[in-house]
This record gives structure tokens, sequence and C-alpha cells, in this order.
């Protein structure tokens, strides 16, 4: 994955997981509806295509989401890590705390539950 940064922290889809059921972190979805229309998301994630984070996750944005808080850290997913790489850059730089769990198939296979996306 070019243009990848290693330097951002990685958690793992098992850590999110127990921190989600905590309510201790959101849970993103940065993948296309397409892809999720196809396979579902992670129970409980909110869904922002990776385009559109820049505008959603921004509170000085006329676009942004009251489900951001820059006090909550954020686990961002997609399909194989290179775009949740890319929007936990982003959201780093409007001042989040946020970590890279990975593709939706690592959520998977450490048994996280999937709701279909409606």
């Amino acid at each position: 994955m070019s243009g990848f940064d290693t330097s951002l922290p990685r958690l793992t889809a098992t850590e999110a997981q127990a921190l989600a059921a905590k309510g201790e972190l959101l849970l993103l979805d940065v993948r296309e509806a397409a892809e999720l229309q196809a396979s579902g998301k992670a129970k409980g994630a909110l869904h922002v295509p990776v385009a559109l984070v820049p505008m959603k996750a921004d509170p000085k944005s006329p676009d942004f989401d009251r489900r951001f808080d820059p006090a909550i850290p954020v686990a961002v997913y997609c399909a194989a890590g290179g775009r949740a790489g890319m929007a936990a850059q982003t959201l780093g730089r409007l001042g989040y705390r946020a970590q890279n769990i990975g593709g939706f198939a690592d959520w998977c296979a450490a048994g996280g539950a999937v709701e279909a996306q409606s």
C-alpha cells in the first residue's frame, strides 16, 4: 500500500470490539455504500465514505456529523486497511485520536458482529 503511514497507532479488531462494546470508541467504516450493501458492516459502526470524512468529521464544517466527538477515540476500517489509514490521518489532523483496525475481514475474523446495511 503506497502512502500508508505505519506510524499511526494500530488497534486490533479484537481490541476494538471490546472497546466498542463498552462505548469507549466510535467504530467508523469508510468503505463505499456498494461495499456495505454487498457484505454488511460492523455492528454499530458509523458509515462515512473516506472522501466525506474531512467534511463530516470537521466541527467547523456545515456538513459536520454530530456523532463524531473529538473526546472519543475512533477505530477506522475499510476493506483492507489503506483507506482506513488515510481516514485515520485525516481524523488525526482534525484533533481526533484515530486508529486503523485494518479491513472488514479482520473484524469478521476476530468474531465481530455484522449487521446488514439498510
